[in-house]
Protein backbone atom coordinates (compact mmCIF):
# COMPACT_ATOMS: atom_id res chain seq x y z
CA UNK A 1 0.00 0.00 0.00
CA UNK A 2 1.42 3.53 -0.88
CA UNK A 3 -0.04 6.00 1.52
CA UNK A 4 0.00 9.25 0.64
CA UNK A 5 -0.88 12.64 2.99
CA UNK A 6 -4.29 13.82 3.29
CA UNK A 7 -4.13 17.35 2.43
CA UNK A 8 -7.01 18.37 3.69
CA UNK A 9 -10.14 16.66 5.48
CA UNK A 10 -12.54 13.41 4.59
CA UNK A 11 -15.04 12.21 6.70
CA UNK A 12 -16.62 8.91 6.80
CA UNK A 13 -20.42 8.55 8.44
CA UNK A 14 -22.34 4.57 8.48
CA UNK A 15 -25.52 4.19 9.62
CA UNK A 16 -26.38 1.07 10.97
CA UNK A 17 -30.13 0.43 12.00
CA UNK A 18 -28.74 -0.09 16.17
CA UNK A 19 -25.36 1.60 15.48
CA UNK A 20 -23.34 4.47 13.61
CA UNK A 21 -20.00 4.90 13.06
CA UNK A 22 -18.40 8.07 12.28
CA UNK A 23 -14.69 9.36 11.53
CA UNK A 24 -12.57 12.32 10.28
CA UNK A 25 -9.15 11.60 8.97
CA UNK A 26 -7.50 14.79 8.75
CA UNK A 27 -3.84 16.09 7.99
CA UNK A 28 -2.13 13.68 10.00
CA UNK A 29 -3.86 11.10 8.29
CA UNK A 30 -3.34 9.23 4.69
CA UNK A 31 -4.83 7.55 1.86
CA UNK A 32 -4.73 5.63 -1.31
CA UNK A 33 -6.97 5.62 -4.34
CA UNK A 34 -6.42 2.83 -7.11
CA UNK A 35 -8.44 1.22 -9.82
CA UNK A 36 -8.45 -2.57 -10.34
CA UNK A 37 -10.18 -4.72 -12.86
CA UNK A 38 -13.30 -4.26 -11.31
CA UNK A 39 -13.55 -0.66 -10.11
CA UNK A 40 -12.07 2.24 -7.91
CA UNK A 41 -11.03 1.35 -4.06
CA UNK A 42 -10.15 4.90 -2.02
CA UNK A 43 -8.53 3.58 1.74
CA UNK A 44 -8.49 6.49 4.36
CA UNK A 45 -5.57 5.64 7.32
CA UNK A 46 -5.32 7.26 10.30
CA UNK A 47 -2.43 6.01 12.67
CA UNK A 48 -1.33 7.27 16.34
CA UNK A 49 -3.51 7.01 19.44
CA UNK A 50 -6.77 7.44 17.99
CA UNK A 51 -6.09 4.67 14.69
CA UNK A 52 -8.76 3.88 12.13
CA UNK A 53 -8.86 3.30 8.51
CA UNK A 54 -12.09 3.14 6.17
CA UNK A 55 -12.28 1.80 2.51
CA UNK A 56 -14.83 1.62 -0.22
CA UNK A 57 -14.73 -0.23 -3.58
CA UNK A 58 -16.86 1.45 -5.98
CA UNK A 59 -17.30 -0.27 -9.06
CA UNK A 60 -17.10 1.31 -12.55
CA UNK A 61 -20.72 1.46 -13.29
CA UNK A 62 -21.25 2.98 -9.75
CA UNK A 63 -17.62 5.49 -9.95
CA UNK A 64 -19.49 6.86 -13.25
CA UNK A 65 -22.88 7.35 -11.98
CA UNK A 66 -21.36 9.14 -8.51
CA UNK A 67 -19.10 11.20 -11.11
CA UNK A 68 -21.97 12.52 -13.08
CA UNK A 69 -24.09 13.19 -10.18
CA UNK A 70 -21.13 15.28 -8.95
CA UNK A 71 -20.39 17.06 -12.08
CA UNK A 72 -24.73 17.83 -12.03
CA UNK A 73 -24.59 19.23 -8.62
CA UNK A 74 -21.46 21.53 -9.18
CA UNK A 75 -23.30 22.69 -12.72
CA UNK A 76 -26.14 23.81 -10.12
CA UNK A 77 -24.24 25.85 -8.11
CA UNK A 78 -22.12 28.77 -8.12
CA UNK A 79 -18.73 28.54 -9.12
CA UNK A 80 -16.05 26.92 -6.90
CA UNK A 81 -13.16 29.14 -5.75
CA UNK A 82 -10.06 29.14 -8.04
CA UNK A 83 -8.04 27.22 -4.99
CA UNK A 84 -10.32 24.28 -5.10
CA UNK A 85 -11.45 24.77 -8.82
CA UNK A 86 -7.49 24.33 -10.08
CA UNK A 87 -6.93 20.67 -8.70
CA UNK A 88 -10.45 19.21 -9.60
CA UNK A 89 -9.89 20.70 -12.64
CA UNK A 90 -5.95 19.11 -13.45
CA UNK A 91 -6.98 15.39 -11.75
CA UNK A 92 -9.83 14.91 -14.32
CA UNK A 93 -8.16 16.21 -16.99
CA UNK A 94 -5.79 13.16 -15.56
CA UNK A 95 -8.49 11.26 -15.54
CA UNK A 96 -10.13 11.55 -19.36
CA UNK A 97 -6.65 11.23 -20.25
CA UNK A 98 -5.91 8.10 -18.79
CA UNK A 99 -9.16 7.02 -20.43
CA UNK A 100 -8.62 8.02 -23.71
CA UNK A 101 -5.64 5.79 -23.73
CA UNK A 102 -8.01 3.16 -23.85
Amino acid sequence: MTLKPITDRAEVAIDFPDKAYMGSFGRASSYEAEADAEGVTIRLARTGEDKRRAEIHLHYYLFAAVLADIAASLANRPPLDAAHRAPLLEAARALVAALERG
